[in-house]
């Protein structure tokens, strides 16, 4: 009779573990395991990670601790329940910050607005809040899109029709929105939007940046750091596109500085260089004495912010509309009777006139409502503490709430929460109907409310006005369309399109 060694032993005592564990938690939607806690039933599920954390909160309730391996550091509490999320965000606001965790994950940002807490980020959110108060800045913001869209986005698509050719419209309005976005803080156009698509260095180091911080997310913070010390890896190609990132926008800053210097007196719209986010906050900030790493940290931060976030948003929406041909129907009705014609088949698409598209409007919020542009959010307490729910939070807990999962809570959105359904945005009036921004989320909630929300709602409703009156969207036939296990929720492969042009 044979006798078992030492490695088969540990191996059958190794099965019988994993069975024991199985069995014990079979009817539990994640799995603690030995030394790896849950770890494993997130990597089986990556590829479907949202639905698989909406699915865990919905059996625990709403609210569900997330233990990771042993001595990783990845321990967290992740939410969708709304109560919870007004609780971190409003109530209990100073108790909640981004923690030690959120600033080694997104040092890049720096000191900007998304990465600092206390007084730091009082001080940011203060600044940027007197330039969006600018006098003309919402017309400049709105002169600045309309000439992308009339001299890139328009001639593009005309181009692709007349060609036949696909569109990747998720990189196109990538590249539209970091032309926006730049124009708009830099007062440059770095013309990433042409019918070449060109590749353009800067443009790509923001992906790469993206990509590289997914994977500190994912990796223990001992690991990521080891990567970082030898620089190799993801955490080299981090380095190397802040290089050209940082370059960029020294140079920008320079520039301006030198301009500044040059002609004192004018400042704002006055100024003989092109009017900028950036001019305005040199005299707002600086008076002569400026911080070259304030400016680029504040500069860093809306880039970010002015290209993913809106870039998002426009992809899943015009999926959305192209297979609901009712809502399209509806949108051009609203066009054609709210917005006035100017020469040929344009429409005028003046910020007053935009504001009469209510149905529009409802479309984009229901499609942040299901896919918003940052799937989760990051909070730490400084302070023990006590949730609605009922759950204890030990001070320096990391906890995670869902905006993903919070539209697709039916106790908020009803029985049908998983359906676009503009309809639901719209009163008997025919009004918007708010909803508070604990329970519509995308542009989160409580004193961090995006500033951004206004301009946000502008560039989408004039891209998708002037796209949709021009042209007919139609996915290709067999397109894959899931989401990307990112930091932001883009498209895994693109959203591929044929477009007709409507006038002909």
């Amino acid at each position: 009779m044979a006798v078992l060694g030492s490695g088969e032993l540990l191996a059958a005592f190794l099965v019988f573990v994993i069975i024991y564990y199985w069995i014990l938690n079979r009817r539990t939607p994640i799995t603690k395991w030995p030394v790896l806690g849950m770890l494993p039933g997130l990597f089986l599920n990556k590829s479907s990670i949202y639905d698989y954390v909406t699915s865990v909160l919905k059996e625990q309730g709403g609210t569900a601790m997330f233990e990771g391996p042993w001595l990783s550091n990845m321990n967290f509490f992740c939410t969708s329940d709304p109560l919870n999320v007004q609780h971190i965000t409003s109530t209990k606001f100073e108790n909640y910050g981004k923690g030690d965790d959120f600033g080694e994950i997104f040092e890049i940002l720096g000191d900007g607005i998304f990465r600092s807490d206390s007084l730091l980020w009082k001080y940011n959110r203060t600044i940027l809040h007197s330039v969006f108060k600018q006098a003309g800045f919402q017309l400049f913001i709105h002169k600045t899109i309309m000439k992308k869209i009339e001299s890139s986005l328009l001639p593009f698509l005309d181009h692709a029709w007349k060609e036949g050719l696909e569109v990747d419209l998720q990189d196109v309005f990538q590249r539209l929105t970091f032309d926006n976005i730049c124009s708009i803080v830099l007062g440059y156009d770095p013309n990433c939007l042409s019918i070449e698509l060109p590749h353009v260095a800067c443009e790509k180091a923001f992906t790469d940046v993206e990509d590289a911080l997914l994977h500190r997310h994912v990796m223990p913070r001992c690991l990521w750091k080891l990567l970082k010390w030898l620089n190799v890896g993801t955490e080299k190609k981090l380095k190397e596109s802040q290089i050209v990132i940082d370059q960029m926008l020294y140079e920008e800053i320079a520039s301006k500085c030198n301009v500044k210097g040059q002609s004192s007196s004018n400042s704002g719209l006055a100024n003989k260089s092109p009017f900028s986010l950036l001019n305005v906050l040199i005299d707002e900030v600086g008076k002569g004495n400026i911080n070259d790493k304030f400016m680029r940290d504040t500069a860093l931060n809306l880039l970010a912010a002015g290209r993913d976030t809106i870039s998002a948003g426009l992809t899943w929406f015009f999926w959305l509309v192209a297979t609901h041909p009712s809502v399209e129907s509806n949108i051009l009705q609203e066009i054609r009777e709210n917005l006035p014609s100017r020469e040929g088949n344009w429409k005028d698409l003046g910020v007053e006139r935009l504001s009469r598209l209510i149905y529009l409007h409802a479309a984009l919020c229901e499609a942040l409502r299901l896919y918003p542009p940052l799937p989760f959010e990051h909070k730490c307490a400084l302070k023990s503490d006590v949730l609605p729910s009922g759950h204890g939070i030990n001070s320096n807990t990391m906890i995670l709430y869902s905006l993903y999962s919070m539209g697709r809570v039916k106790e908020i959105w009803g029985e049908d929460c998983l359906q676009f359904r503009p309809e639901r945005w719209i009163s008997k009036k025919g009004g918007i109907i708010h909803m508070p921004s604990y329970k519509f989320i995308a542009f989160n909630a409580g004193p961090r409310s995006c500033l951004g929300k206004d301009i946000s709602f502008t560039e989408m409703k004039m891209v998708a006005a002037a796209i949709l009156w021009n042209y007919h969207i139609k996915v290709s036939e067999g397109h894959p369309i899931s989401p990307s296990v990112s930091i932001v929720l883009h498209m895994r492969h693109g959203l591929k399109v044929k477009v007709t042009n409507r006038n002909i």
